[in-house]
């Protein structure tokens, strides 16, 4: 049997180096502490979203692919792809590619101007998948040095990280593997129907009476549930869940002001990582300071 990945090529996707700092903090921070390598791609570019394949299809694909020419340059990682938009164009990319010579032989011609080539070898993974799978919970659970407990969770994967692209959650429409995580280092998660459904997206931008509605709903949910955060893996939900709160309270008339945490942020928590390097200072709702302070695992 071969042994477990340990090294991984790093795309962080332009999010994680604006609104979504917080996560990549957290996610190196986790990391380290699991003494799992982190390696950035050199040079990488925008995936281009999802928005920019309805627009030119081909050169969507073609910037994509550039980013897995240059992991590939830098060696044979599977590479992790932490902001949802970038795991599925990314994971769409190399699929297509493989499965479509025609558009094969036109982002070659594209990437070879460039002295770059995709063999499309390497895996595109999202770090909680990794977490699950190439580390495991139970092992999770023993490197855990401060419990969850007391905490209650909504967690929220949104609507990219599972749909359409072929993954590892075997329920798409309720997958597991967050909840079971928190589970096992000591917090209680609630029974979250819209766990999937979408957060708005660019509707804030395009539509916002849209985007509130759906966010709102989100939100309202949360909070009669009793949540103490949602906790998610995507930068754009992260974002709309947050910014818009106070438009949001105010629009319903009820508080749903409620932290809302990439699910990289409390995992470093019980893993020990110092919250100074977990990026709660970028919190837009505030989280309480006795969240920071857990009690020791097993206590």
């Amino acid at each position: 049997m071969a042994a477990p990945t340990t090294d991984y090529a790093y795309f962080p996707g332009c999010s994680l180096e604006s609104t979504g700092i917080a996560y990549d903090k957290s996610l190196r921070a986790v990391f380290r502490a699991l003494g799992l390598g982190l390696h950035e791609i050199d040079d990488w570019n925008c995936c281009g979203a999802t928005a920019y394949m309805s627009v030119k299809e081909t050169v969507s694909f073609a910037i994509s692919a550039r980013n897995l020419a240059l992991a590939e340059r830098q060696g044979p990682r599977d590479i992790v792809a932490p902001c949802s938009a970038c795991f599925l164009v990314l994971a769409k990319t190399r699929r297509f590619l493989q499965e479509r010579p025609a558009l094969r032989e036109k982002v070659d011609e594209a990437l070879a101007a460039a002295e770059l080539s995709c063999e499309c070898r390497a895996r595109i993974r999202h770090p909680l998948e990794v977490l699950v799978n190439d580390v495991g919970i139970a092992q999770l659970r023993a490197a855990a040095k401060r419990s969850l407990r007391g905490h209650r969770f909504a967690c929220y994967y949104g609507c990219q990280m599972v749909r359409p692209e072929r993954y590892f959650e075997p329920d798409r429409e309720f997958p597991m593997a967050m909840d079971d995580l928190f589970r096992a280092l000591g917090a209680a998660t609630v029974d979250y129907p819209l766990k999937v459904r979408c957060c708005g997206g660019m509707q804030m931008v395009t539509n916002e009476p849209v985007g509130l509605d759906l966010t709102q709903g989100l939100l309202d949910c949360a909070v009669s549930l009793g949540a103490t955060a949602i906790v998610t893996t995507c930068p754009m939900c992260q974002f709309n869940l947050e910014l818009y709160q106070d438009k949001i309270t105010a629009r319903a008339g009820r508080d749903l002001h409620l932290p809302v945490l990439f699910f990289t942020q409390p995992l470093g928590l019980a893993l020990g990582c110092d919250p100074a390097a977990l990026g709660f200072e970028h919190q837009v709702v505030p989280v309480p300071g006795d969240s920071l302070t857990l009690a020791e695992a097993g206590s």
